[in-house]
């Protein structure tokens, strides 16, 4: 599920694992069972639930945190130039506000 870091959810997190919003602009994963995940690894543990071959991703875990996190902020600083920016945002279906706890 998907929670906004304004959200009620996302604030509780946020106090809880005490993360600065401002250094912060990252993806963050959260599970009780595994804590927080930052960057490539909530990534790479997102991608590990998808169907094959997007699953395959996770033998990027070999690759040291430090290089796949530099990886993962030049991919996010240049998305926008190499796959474009949508004038607005889309509107959810009824499934996907189903994903959101608020």
């Amino acid at each position: 599920m998907f929670a906004p870091l304004q959200s009620n959810a996302g604030q509780h997190i946020i106090e809880s694992y005490n993360i600065d919003t401002s250094k912060t602009d990252s993806i963050l994963l959260y599970s009780n069972e595994n804590g927080l995940s930052v960057k490539s690894s909530a990534a790479l543990k997102i991608a590990k639930h998808l169907g094959f071959p997007r699953n395959m991703i996770v033998v990027f875990f070999i690759i040291p945190t430090f290089i796949r996190n530099w990886v993962y902020d030049y991919v996010a600083k240049n998305r926008y130039r190499w796959y474009g920016k949508k004038e607005a945002c889309m509107i959810p279906t009824p499934e996907l506000k189903s994903k959101f706890l608020e």
